[in-house]
């Protein structure tokens, strides 16, 4: 077995929040890990904790109790600044919602995480390139409101990867798109994810979806079970 550190380490991670009636539970001793390259989906009901477990991962939340560690660094050590490089550089995000900006072509939203890169020209070429990979070249000058949902979701994927991220979180990627445009779409993630070296974690209502990870997890009750491998 390698000794290499792995990429991801969550170790008993708790979060909770406080209410009026008193501290709501959401994550209960969560123990996960990630090497590099490895994809994990994560399922479960709504209101298990997905979206939250993400949070706590991309260093948007912090956890109640436990650690979350990345190549070896706990995160709860890093200042905001160090927290921010890690949020940009090497953490990708892609949501249900594209959130892409409406007055901007594509490619200049997908330009957006590059904007404090020290080489602006070597990041356009990355995205320009990105945009041909994923079948949008000849789009990418395009508004958002002139294209379909699944290429506004493949632009999203673009902005997500411009900065070259080591993690790509991705929560419900499909759950906006028709069942064609899903496939499509989680067979680009994958796709990426062996071309690029990513880790991808994709939170997912979709079975389909999720047996095409190399694990898949049951979020529920704020408990995280790992099931059997995906046939």
């Amino acid at each position: 077995m390698s000794a290499e550190v792995p990429l991801l380490v969550l170790s008993q991670v708790t979060k909770s929040y406080e209410s009026a009636s008193g501290v709501v539970p959401v994550l209960q001793g969560i123990d996960l890990d990630v090497a590099a390259g490895q994809t994990v989906a994560i399922v479960g009901p709504s209101g298990s904790g997905k979206s939250t477990l993400l949070h706590c991962i991309g260093g948007l939340d912090l956890p109640t109790e436990g650690t979350v560690r990345f190549k070896g660094q706990d995160q709860a050590r890093w200042g905001e600044d160090d927290t921010a490089v890690y949020r940009n550089r090497e953490i990708g995000f892609v949501f249900q919602q594209h959130h892409l900006l409406p007055q901007c072509t594509v490619l200049e939203n997908a330009m957006i995480p590059a904007l404090v890169h020290p080489d602006c020209e070597k990041a356009h070429a990355r995205a320009v390139s990105l945009f041909e990979k994923v079948g949008m070249g000849s789009l990418m000058h395009c508004r958002p409101g002139r294209l379909s949902g699944g290429e506004r979701q493949r632009a999203a994927v673009v902005r997500a990867l411009v900065n070259r991220p080591s993690l790509l979180l991705a929560d419900e990627p499909t759950g906006s798109l028709s069942e064609s445009g899903a496939e499509d779409l989680t067979g680009l993630l994958l796709e990426l994810n062996r071309d690029e070296r990513m880790a991808l974690i994709v939170v997912t209502h979709s079975m389909q979806v999720a047996r095409r990870m190399d694990r898949v997890y049951v979020l529920e009750q704020g408990v995280l079970v790992q099931q059997p491998c995906p046939a």
